[in-house]
């Protein structure tokens, strides 16, 4: 097992990979580590995203709309197909998501004015608010975690996380291409 730094406290996931290692000793503790750290450190941050959302009164799949509304920048508008592709969702279960935000006044529908049967989902005042609200205090909640390690730090573990997705990506690149 790797050596932990003098300020470093051991974590269940120290204690777990000692309590394997005669069991499993072909694992390598350190990749494990990677692994299990990765993986945990990703479900606390998706149960705090939920938290939050909940306290805004959204589910995923709807911050999902908006967000992609507003990062559509002004005027906020995207076709329901293109929305329904970027969450990787069929039309129907689109249909679905838009009404909920439409009866909660967070989007409207308008008639595209370059297609006479298509419709253009604009996000309302109220849901940019709802959606940067939430955006906010997801992002208070993050720093206080992040704020365990120094900007230096905060650094050094981006270039190792992007060294790993780029990894990933590559991987993905290759399977794609075959």
């Amino acid at each position: 097992m790797s050596k932990i730094g003098a300020m470093d406290e051991p974590d269940h996931i120290d204690r777990f990979l000692a309590s394997i290692a005669g069991v499993l000793p072909e694992l390598d503790p350190a990749v494990e580590g990677i692994v299990d750290r990765t993986m945990g450190i990703s479900r606390r941050f998706k149960r705090m995203m939920e938290e939050t959302l909940a306290e805004h009164d959204l589910t995923y799949g709807e911050y999902q709309v908006l967000g992609a509304l507003r990062q559509a920048g002004e005027p906020y508008r995207s076709s329901p197909g293109r929305l329904a592709t970027r969450a990787e969702l069929s039309s129907g279960a689109m249909t679905n998501r838009l009404d909920r935000l439409e009866e909660a006044g967070l989007v409207r529908r308008l008639p595209d004015p370059e297609d006479r049967r298509g419709v253009l989902v604009e996000l309302t005042p109220r849901g940019r608010k709802a959606y940067d609200d939430a955006v906010g205090a997801q992002a208070r909640k993050e720093t206080l975690v992040a704020a365990a390690l120094g900007d230096e730090e905060k650094e050094q573990l981006n270039a190792l996380l992007r060294r790993l997705m780029r990894a990933f990506e590559r991987r993905e690149e290759g399977e794609s291409g075959a």
